[in-house]
């Protein structure tokens, strides 16, 4: 996993500004947040998905389920607005992630208290500010720009957001230090390697061989899977398990992932034996949504007004 280079093309903005037009910069940032709650669904709804959530059962969990999810997802939708807009003008760190802090906080109200979509408020939201922080620069939209804008615009505040926090006691955050592991935050510091040289392109490699969207994101879901130091792993299975579901993972790919026919009665099994081990690896979840908003987001049409 490499940091990306610093592109001339991408320059970070001295101060918050709006280049685009206010109306055409608010409607973008209307299609970008659609576009995050869309990638949201999109994977609660995929199956089968090891461990996780869907609409056919709650993997898992004893705590939440689909519609646990369905009640986080309305409560973040203004969110991914907001953090949209204030990323187009280039906002300080600062700002993003206290919208971040009132979206979790919205987050829990809605699901009683129930963590759904931490990672997912961090990382959609950081690419939204990244994506309408490209338009408003009038940079076209692609993979390489959002990941360079996110880097170059916020990367030593995200590199600085790795340090450890006084009175910072999330699983995950505890998880990634007693493992040395390095979690979300680590992730969005590089800029987000797994959605950008994992998920993005097992997404492309399984659509260009004429598979499904569905096939698609399975094969991408095995992928992180089987790439990521996932804390979700971590805190329920330990390193050893968390390297058992690296392997389970990496084996349903070099069989073939979707693209063998019974793949999907071996994605069934390694769901049941997930759900066996209480495993759910709730982090490559989160990422395969931020991946699929990429993809979605430079589909956006650079011409509408």
């Amino acid at each position: 996993m490499h940091q990306l280079s610093r592109s001339s093309q991408v320059r970070a903005a001295p101060a918050p500004l709006l280049a685009t037009a206010p109306a055409q910069g608010k409607r973008f940032c209307r299609q970008l947040a659609r576009l995050a709650v869309r990638s949201l669904y999109q994977e609660l709804t995929l199956y089968p998905k090891p461990g996780l959530v869907s609409l056919v059962d709650n993997g898992s969990h004893a705590d939440m389920n689909a519609a646990t999810f369905m009640r986080s997802l309305f409560a973040l939708r203004h969110y991914f607005y907001l953090i949209a807009r204030a990323g187009m003008g280039g906002a300080p760190f600062a700002q993003l992630q206290q919208l971040g802090v009132q979206a979790e906080a919205r987050m829990l109200a809605a699901t009683g208290g129930i963590n759904t979509h931490r990672g997912a408020i961090f990382a959609l939201g950081m690419l939204c500010a990244a994506g309408a922080y490209c338009r408003g620069q009038h940079i076209g939209l692609s993979a390489a720009a959002m990941r360079a804008a996110l880097l170059i615009r916020w990367g030593d505040a995200l590199a600085r957001h790795t340090l450890p926090d006084a009175g910072q006691h999330s699983h995950g955050l505890q998880v990634a230090s007693r493992h040395a592991v390095g979690g979300a935050r680590e992730e969005g510091a590089l800029g987000f390697p797994s959605v950008f040289e994992v998920a993005l392109p097992r997404l492309e490699a399984t659509l260009a061989q004429g598979r499904s969207e569905h096939d698609a994101r399975i094969d991408a879901l095995f992928a992180l899977m089987a790439q990521l130091s996932d804390t979700n792993v971590y805190h329920r299975g330990g390193a050893a398990l968390a390297q058992w579901v690296r392997q389970r993972s990496a084996d349903f790919l070099a069989a073939g992932g979707t693209a063998h026919p019974h793949w999907q009665a071996t994605a069934q099994r390694c769901h049941r034996e997930f759900v066996q081990h209480r495993l759910s690896p709730g982090g490559a979840a989160d990422l395969l949504a931020a991946a699929c908003l990429v993809r979605q987001a430079c589909l956006l049409d650079e011409t509408a007004p």
